[in-house]
């Protein structure tokens, strides 16, 4: 049986995206409440459901299950208040989804509900992928794999592309150490780490039918499809709002125009390739301005994405040459 010894997370590395909560608000002692009311009130997690619905575009598939798993969690405090029997429930997860779909943000506010409603003792979320967990020679993946599960002990771990675990056409892999050791610190640790394993769903499903140890463990399955066009211009309208930039006459049409041609091309990332377009269209509309350099600028100046930085995409080129 593997354990994970002490309870001191170990140094961070420089892959491992390990992500906390800082304005956590204050969580009252909810061991009294006898109402729903009185679970979310104290526990805050209401306002967690709320950002994950005002700030997450589109998703309802995903919005409804992860409320429907902290409706569960509300009614078993309810339950445990009474004095009920209530065993720890399986909350290890697997989100499948192409690229961009908001998988890691979604584990984010997971882990901020599982802390919240005291199923967790920390609430972080640890990020890693197979070369955090697999080493390359005999006798190092186990001690990869407990630092991280060391690490991540008292909040979640997430495993992008957790595929890639498993290979069984190279006989010399230690992925399959990994997933052992992994096994059993899901079932003896259940109580106090929830891993959610991630990526494309073919692969999620071929992984499972391989590993069917891993796949009894994984009580929860989330679906995260693809954003439509009209999803991810509401996405570039917030993701340039923020930045403190905006469209200018003609720009959210061209963009609209984009997105209706970049979908179509190949590895298109959702919310991720919006993002890098419109950073592209932030340096064209820089180099813009730059070439000025006599124009006095406004703040309008500098804010203005124009519709002529969005169409200089070699997207509009493919797209004409095709």
């Amino acid at each position: 049986m593997y354990s994970i010894p002490g309870s001191t997370p170990a140094a961070p590395s420089n892959r491992m995206a390990d992500t906390t909560t800082p304005d956590a608000p204050q969580i009252t002692d909810t061991s009294g409440a006898r109402t729903v009311a009185e679970v979310l009130n104290g526990s805050q997690v209401e306002a967690v459901l709320q950002e994950l619905d005002r700030d997450l575009v589109g998703l309802a598939p995903v919005k409804a299950r992860i409320q429907e798993i902290a409706a569960l969690l509300v009614i078993d405090k309810l339950r445990i208040n009474l004095g009920l029997t209530s065993h720890a429930a399986s909350l290890h997860m697997c989100f499948s989804g192409n690229p961009g779909t908001g998988k890691t943000t979604v584990a984010m506010r997971m882990a901020q509900i599982l802390h919240r409603l005291g199923y967790v003792r920390k609430g972080h979320l640890v990020s890693v992928t197979r070369d955090d967990l697999v080493g390359q020679y005999i006798g190092h993946t186990a001690p990869k794999t407990k630092e991280v599960l060391k690490r991540a002990m008292g909040g979640v771990l997430f495993i992008d592309e957790a595929y890639y675990l498993y290979r069984p056409e190279n006989e010399r892999d230690y992925g399959q150490e990994a997933i052992e050791i992994l096994l059993q610190v899901m079932e003896n640790h259940r109580d106090d780490l929830v891993v959610i394993l991630a990526g494309y769903k073919d692969r999620m499903d071929t992984f499972f039918q391989s590993n069917p140890g891993m796949s009894s463990r994984i009580a929860h399955h989330l679906d995260f499809p693809d954003y439509t066009v009209p999803e991810l211009l509401e996405i570039s309208n917030k993701t340039i709002a923020l930045q403190n930039y905006r469209f200018g006459a003609g720009a959210e049409a061209a963009f609209e125009q984009y997105l209706k041609l970049r979908v179509t091309q190949a590895h298109f990332a959702n919310a991720r390739s919006v993002r890098n377009a419109l950073e592209r269209a932030r340096l064209r509309q820089a180099g813009r301005l730059f070439a000025d350099r006599n124009r006095v600028l406004s703040a309008d100046d500098l804010c203005t994405i124009e519709a002529q930085d969005i169409l200089a995409s070699r997207v509009f080129q493919i797209a004409q040459a095709s």
